[in-house]
């Protein structure tokens, strides 16, 4: 049986001691689904004797507060306030689930930053640049505890004659794929030259930049850091296998079943704590803050650790990887996200 929200406002006039919480989902992007899925998981996991809890859904029709009757009521984005039996709701902290625009690009968090309101992930600065994998890559390099794929950043559609110049340097295969995004949506792997300006265009149809990187063979892991009020906890590795003739974990390997998703990961101690090592640097390094994914492909015939990108509000749903490394490390997902809560609010 589902957990009910408390809606009641307490009408007299003692101060209600429980903290209204915004549960921020949906977005812009092709991941809204995605986006409403792992905020009704989170919802269902959060303890509703501590908070009142309420389902704000960011649509481009517009936002509201998704109600339990299924009700769509209106919400105030000047204050971010709505309107419950009467009385004005206004939030303690926002639990933001909104993956892609404009939750995991900095859009959100400046937002609630103007409004004084404490919220569960990255701040404007790093969320603005992870996001974006271009502007991101070229400073995890800068760190020098990773390896990082040689790319080129296209600000615009190139002519047919201008590719093979902009990509002279890289080796096929290559993997062409938007700069801002997540998901792998619009992302394609290409293996010859024919092929690269058709996936340029398709990439060019979800972001207004795209990132050419030159493909890294090998073992693809993730690996989830979770920030508390102790400190830093590092989630075991996980291990992406697709399968089903798909060649990398694009948008049906993820949600479509198409993967094989194994934690912790089945490799030898010492890359499961070189990969763990890394993240915690990553962490710290970016600034990162909340529940983060790093993403990474291990050459096995060289032996390099490369890195591929940082989720910063990874999937939630009951079969996310993040949810699933922490279960391995016997944490709950009601713990890993009362750990988010406790920690937004400490900060």
């Amino acid at each position: 049986m589902p957990l009910e929200c408390k809606e009641n406002i307490s009408t007299n006039q003692h101060i209600n001691p429980m903290k209204n919480i915004a549960l921020v989902m949906g977005g812009y992007s092709g991941e809204h689904e995605v986006s409403i899925n792992s905020g009704c998981q989170v919802y269902e996991q959060l303890d509703h004797t501590r908070y009142n809890v309420y389902k704000i859904v960011i649509d481009r029709a517009g936002w509201y507060w998704l109600a339990d009757n299924g009700e769509h009521r209106p919400l105030d984005r000047a204050d971010f306030t709505i309107q419950a039996d009467g009385q004005t709701v206004h939030f303690d902290l926002a639990f933001i689930i909104v993956h892609g625009n404009p939750g995991e690009n900095g859009v959100l968090q400046g937002y609630f930053d103007l409004l004084d309101i404490p919220y569960t992930t990255c701040d404007f600065y790093t969320s603005s640049l992870t996001f974006h994998k271009g502007y991101c890559n070229p400073v995890v390099k800068s760190f020098g505890v990773v390896s990082v794929a040689p790319s080129v950043l296209l600000y615009k559609e190139p002519a047919p004659d201008d590719l093979a110049d902009l990509v002279a340097d890289l080796k096929y295969p290559l993997f062409v794929k938007p700069a801002a995004g997540g998901s792998s949506v619009a992302t394609t792997k290409v293996k010859s030259p024919d092929q690269l300006l058709p996936a340029i265009r398709l990439a060019f149809t979800e972001d207004k930049q795209v990132l050419v990187e030159q493909c890294i063979t090998g073992r693809e892991f993730d690996c989830g850091v979770v920030g508390t009020k102790e400190g830093k906890i590092v989630l075991p590795v996980t291990e992406i296998i697709p399968i089903k003739g798909h060649e990398f974990f694009d948008y049906e390997a993820k949600y479509q079943g198409f993967s094989q998703e194994v934690t912790p990961a089945e490799c030898s101690e010492e890359i499961t704590k070189k990969i763990q090592k890394v993240s915690y640097r990553l962490y710290n390094m970016l600034n990162c803050k909340g529940i983060v994914r790093f993403d990474y492909i291990y050459d096995t015939e060289h032996e390099e650790l490369f890195f591929l990108e940082v989720n910063t509000i990874p999937g939630q749903s009951a079969e996310s990887i993040v949810p699933k490394q922490a279960r391995a490390m016997g944490i709950t997902p009601a713990q890993l996200y009362q750990m988010a809560i406790d920690a937004a609010l400490d900060n």
